[in-house]
């Protein structure tokens, strides 16, 4: 079997290896350092119900019944297997970053179960070895049973990159092959796809991995099938005599949520679960690049420009309505009820750097920082303990558990889910950040995130070393230093954030450098010349706080101001400024005033400026008024704002993204 040693396309430009790869950076190495000393750790006793106040979570205990080494009944969703896939995948992103004895004996032993789990014809998937073993592949619109085979072949992936272990990549590729002879055109293969997009994407890691063609023309078929006619999911509920797994989604006849209402090469606008879409864009990137598919390709440039012009929240969050978490139509953005799941932002990073991969064009790497910086880390508690599923952009607590419309909303984060696909999907893309730094293309090394650290090169066979020391996230700098035993002629392709404005000033050896318009190519400077061991590139991006605007058709946004420093959005919260945040406005042409606070919540930027509070006491019991805006009385005082990913750090309160214009 054929092993490649980079994910790498007929684009010509792959990622690194993690192993190549190490973050030292004064933001992002602290979440590192959660995943692996306590996320992974407590997410491992989660899954083995040893968390009291936690809900239980029967992943482990359902692989333990079916390898027959427990009596009992399947517990959890239906797609429980999937977060010990995860979980597990997360290990090996943090077993290649460095060693770790403990965990890779826990790991091996996960990895045995699994394969003592595993049936005699390769099929793996506890709840239907345990539930209903005579009805495998008969729901494939409802009960996730190729989603859970794609999040094992990921996990399989990684951890077999990471260790040389070939145990559980030898389990995936036995089951790939199987639901190989399952599915197909050919006469007597089952003509269907699965109702939640996943396996695509693992298929083309799992080629990338082995060699195996089969697997990347398993990936093709799945996406060529979806959409087609007959509708595959109304003739499965027709065999099945009408039974539902989710009697509340109709997944079998409302086709859009689950993407498979057109071929995806004529969808131009995301509908639909947010998840499934983003995972089926990163799948679809994936096989276009691999291809050469050009008419894959241009449908993911559709999609990719609907939702992030028309459909994504200024912090990345996508998916605005809790029904289906879902979008829903054009513009329609609302805070207060937004469901901004964070699987659907973790699922955007995924889509933004596969099409990185093909076309290195900034706006990917802009969304991808987005995302990251805002969503991402929202979605859990500086402890790594609590997280959130849902990640909303205005929160009145008092809202919540009264009015229905806000039951998805939480004003604290929690700490474990029954539906837990939250907590280890963050932990497996914080553990794998190393693969979204940096891209090689040709020789162009394209730096898209500015992370601090360290990453080792091969250009032409010699190798070049990049550390990186960063104080992007603050301050808005880095330093690059390169490394090469004799000197090396490539491009170094700097990325240069929206949020700059075009105001950087970059330093090469301590002299001012000025780039050519000719050097920049969408959204990148290019810098291409000989370098000899020890150049030092410094860059200075331009940390102005911003005030950001949404179109006019947000309805949510209009005659509102949000603010924006470097990458970070921020946001008010009740503990610094009181109740009732809806009575506060931001003047036009106020000064701000940004200072680093050490000793709050981790160390965070604080931007102050002037407020006014628009309210009376002299209201009574009226409850509405002719000319009320003149009854009230304008304080003007001092407001404060934090970084969004930090809200629901301290006490339960309000919180607000986009402030009232005055």
């Amino acid at each position: 079997m054929q092993v490649r040693p980079e994910e790498q396309s007929n684009t010509n430009s792959y990622v690194l290896q993690l192993n190549k790869v190490r973050i030292e950076d004064p933001y992002w190495s602290e979440y590192i350092r959660l995943v692996r000393d306590v996320i992974v750790p407590y997410q491992w006793e989660a899954l083995n119900d040893r968390i009291p106040e936690a809900e239980p979570s029967y992943a482990v205990r359902n692989f333990k019944i079916a390898a027959g080494e427990e009596q009992g009944e399947f517990g959890g969703m239906v797609f429980q297997d999937s977060d010990v896939a995860k979980w597990l995948e997360a290990v090996g992103y943090l077993l290649a970053t460095g060693p770790d004895p403990e965990l890779e004996r826990v790991a091996d032993g996960v990895v045995d179960l699994i394969a003592r789990a595993q049936q005699e014809d390769g099929y793996l998937n506890t709840y239907f070895t345990l539930k209903e073993p005579d009805r495998r592949w008969s729901n494939l619109a409802e009960c996730h049973e190729l989603y859970c085979a794609g999040h094992m072949i990921e996990a399989a992936v990684s951890y077999y990159n990471a260790t040389g272990k070939r145990k559980i990549l030898d389990v995936v590729c036995k089951f790939a092959d199987y639901i190989d002879t399952v599915f197909g055109t050919e006469p007597g293969k089952l003509q269907g796809y699965d109702g939640h997009q996943e396996i695509e994407l693992a298929l083309v890691k799992l080629y990338r991995t082995t060699g195996n063609d089969r697997y990347l023309k398993l990936s093709r078929y799945f996406l060529d099938q979806r959409g087609s006619q007959p509708h595959f999911y109304l003739e499965e509920l027709e065999k099945r005599d009408g039974a539902v797994h989710f009697p509340q989604l109709d997944i079998a006849h409302d086709h859009a949520y689950s993407q498979s209402h057109r071929p995806v090469r004529q969808q131009d606008k995301a509908e639909g679960h947010a998840v499934r879409v983003v995972y089926m864009t990163t799948a679809m990137a994936d096989v276009a690049a691999q291809t050469g598919d050009a008419e894959l390709l241009q449908a993911c440039r559709k999609l990719w420009r609907n939702i992030v012009s028309k459909q994504m929240y200024i912090t990345g969050g996508i998916g605005s309505m809790a029904h289906g978490e879902a979008f829903s139509f054009d513009y329609d953005l609302p805070g207060d009820t937004a469901y901004a799941e964070t699987c659907a932002s973790i699922g955007l990073i995924f889509f933004a750097r596969r099409m990185l991969e093909i076309e290195p064009i900034g706006e990917y790497a802009d969304v991808m920082e987005r995302a990251l910086y805002n969503t991402v880390v929202s979605g859990m508690s500086r402890d790594g303990k609590k997280f959130f599923y849902v990640n909303p952009l205005e929160v009145h607590p008092d809202a919540c558990g009264k009015n229905h419309i806000y039951d998805h909303v939480k004003p604290e984060r929690q700490g474990w889910f029954g539906c837990a696909c939250c907590p280890p999907n963050i932990a497996r893309l914080l553990a794998s950040l190393g693969e979204y730094i940096y891209t090689v293309r040709d020789r162009t090394v394209y730096a898209h995130l500015y992370i601090g650290g360290q990453a080792v090169f091969e250009l032409d066979g010699q190798a070049v070393r990049i550390e990186q020391q960063s104080a992007y996230a603050w301050e808005g700098k880095t330093r690059m230093v390169v490394h090469t035993d004799i000197p090396t002629r490539f491009k170094l392709a700097l990325r240069l954030p929206s949020w700059c404005g075009g105001r950087e000033t970059l330093l090469l050896n301590g002299q001012p450098y000025a780039y050519e318009d000719a050097d920049l190519e969408a959204g990148y400077a290019g810098i291409d010349r000989v370098w000899s061991d020890g150049d030092t590139l410094e860059i200075m991006f331009d940390m102005q706080v911003r005030r950001m605007k949404g179109h006019p058709h947000v309805r949510d946004a209009f005659g509102k101001t949000a603010l924006q420093y470097g990458p970070f959005v921020y946001c008010m919260e009740e503990a610094d400024n009181g109740p009732n945040l809806h009575q506060l406005c931001l003047p036009s042409g106020g000064k701000f005033a940004v200072r680093f606070n050490p000793d709050l919540l981790g160390g965070v930027n604080v931007i102050e400026t002037t407020v006014i509070r628009r309210a009376s006491e002299e209201w009574q019991d009226d409850l509405y008024r002719e000319n009320s805006l003149a009854a009230l009385n304008s304080e003007p005082l001092t407001g404060s704002f934090i970084p969004y990913f930090a809200w629901a750090n301290r006490s339960v309160g309000e919180m607000a993204v986009w402030i009232r214009d005055c």
